[in-house]
């Protein structure tokens, strides 16, 4: 069974396999464009910017998760409930201290982020504070330490990086197509032909099936650090209370972006997806599923 001890190897193994994959995505999508504009120099700046989207990917993930948020340091004087629960469980979970950053913002809503678990940032929103009691807290805590200690956050990082390049490289390659460029067509006709159909159905499909398989990944990790999270309290009625708080606040972050939405605990839009079409691009598993899965029913 998965769990905060058992998972931590296989998502390191996943993280080198993601950034590998970036690395030899990107190198592909270099020799195309080097063959389709004719312009063999594009292979080998593709390849120095597969190296820079990894470093920055493995090195500046954190920073960039919190700029986006809008999150700021929390001091031990002014959350000093939030500080003693996240070192106290960071203790229980045999996991460094991370940093704790706090959200202005009413929504109540939480995420962790950063490369490893030395690197490591836990963010609340005021509304999470202020609409949960200590129990809760304990628990919405110990789910994203779950994170940390599962070390899944780099992973999804990784996979942001890497979709969000793809869709960026699908969008340039389309608008290469609309305003003229490329190979002569009277020359190598056939292949160039087929090169062409090739990439523009790439082009449309690849951001689609990306964001389904970052979705998917998002969607799995949540239920992992929601059993995670209740194995390290030994209490999953804490985490499966404050979903259901958290649940039917139902409105927005003020402050969101796509790029990050898949990290925080609960879905930062607010909105209730129900249809099937419309789970599929879910960055969250539904409430009532979760909560169900951590104690059979909705709790009172």
């Amino acid at each position: 069974m998965n769990n905060l001890y058992t998972q931590a190897s296989k998502n390191a193994t996943k993280t080198w396999i993601l950034m590998t994959m970036v690395f030899l995505i990107v190198i592909a999508l270099g020799w195309f464009f080097a063959y389709y504009f004719q312009n063999p120099s594009l292979i080998y700046i593709f390849a120095i910017f597969a190296i820079g989207l990894n470093i920055a990917a493995y090195w500046y993930s954190d920073k960039v998760v919190v700029k986006l948020s809008g999150a700021r340091p929390a001091s031990r004087e002014e959350f000093f409930d939030l500080y003693t629960v996240v070192e106290n469980l960071s203790i229980t979970a045999g996991l460094p201290m991370p940093k704790i950053y706090v959200i202005d913002d009413p929504a109540p809503n939480a995420f962790a982020t950063g490369r490893d678990k030395n690197h490591a940032v836990v963010a609340v929103t005021t509304g999470l504070l202020a609409v949960l009691d200590r129990t809760e807290l304990e628990g919405v805590m110990a789910h994203e330490l779950s994170h940390i200690g599962n070390r899944d956050m780099l992973v999804s990082t990784v996979v942001v990086v890497l979709i969000g390049f793809i869709s960026i490289m699908s969008d340039m390659f389309m608008r290469s197509m609309l305003f003229g460029g490329g190979r002569d067509r009277d020359s190598d006709s056939k292949t160039g032909s087929i090169l062409v159909i090739v990439g523009i159905v790439f082009a449309i499909l690849a951001p689609i099936i990306g964001t389904l398989m970052q979705l998917a990944i998002s969607r799995r990790r949540e239920y992992l650090a929601d059993a995670s999270g209740a194995l390290l309290t030994r209490y999953p009625q804490g985490l499966a209370s404050a979903l259901g708080k958290i649940g039917a606040y139902n409105r927005p972050l003020a402050r969101q972006s796509s790029a990050i939405a898949h990290l925080y605990l609960a879905d930062p839009t607010g909105g209730k997806k129900t249809s099937f079409f419309k789970n599929l691009f879910m960055t969250h598993p539904p409430v009532e599923e979760r909560i169900k899965a951590l104690v059979g029913e909705r709790p009172q």
